[in-house]
């Protein structure tokens, strides 16, 4: 099946990594370092994405049609030819949004249960 015909729930639950590259790249294009230092500080330093997780996921997301590296570059003099940068796709996009959902569910069954005060986790 091919991954434009595939519904965002089918991806479902993402690993820890595909969601924070996701969320990396939700506002802006971004190479792979730039992805690496954007979760880091995203996550205040507890989540740091190796060269090897990073691009390992980044692989599979484009393999899934949930990225898509872009074509157009910034100014050549600012940058390394050799960086390659990527973006979400629609259905990257709406994947993100389906695990925020689901995480969001999460979180909230964690408070009913008295796991989480409402200061906590959002």
């Amino acid at each position: 099946m091919k991954a434009k015909a595939r519904e965002p729930e089918s991806f479902l639950p993402l690993t820890a990594a595909m969601f924070q590259i996701l969320l990396a790249l939700a506002d802006q294009e971004r190479h792979g370092y730039s992805i690496m230092q954007e979760v880091e500080r995203g996550t205040g330093g507890k989540v740091r994405l190796g060269p090897g997780t990073l691009y390992g996921s980044v692989k599979r997301m484009l393999g899934d049609g949930l990225i898509a590296e872009s074509d157009e570059r910034p100014d050549a003099a600012l940058d390394d030819e050799r960086r390659r940068y990527y973006r979400l796709t629609d259905l990257g996009r709406r994947v993100a949004v389906a695990e925020a959902e689901r995480l969001a569910e999460l979180v909230s069954a964690a408070r009913a249960k008295k796991l989480l005060n409402r200061t906590q986790a959002g």
